[in-house]
């Protein structure tokens, strides 16, 4: 089941933006505080994906 949350977008710095991910997620994907993850953005669909980072 897709779920829809409607989140806000915030500037952390001149060049930097920061947005919330809800703890239920962030508990669903076993996520930790400080880990580094792998952002990746499709422009053709203009969607977001996030991994674990690997070394």
């Amino acid at each position: 089941m897709i779920k829809k949350f409607i989140r806000k977008l915030t500037r952390t710095g001149s060049h930097s933006f920061t947005i919330n991910v809800p703890k239920e997620i962030v508990k669903t994907l076993a996520w930790r505080e400080r880990q580094k993850l792998e952002v990746t953005f499709d422009e053709k669909k203009k969607e977001f994906k996030t991994k674990d980072w690997k070394k």
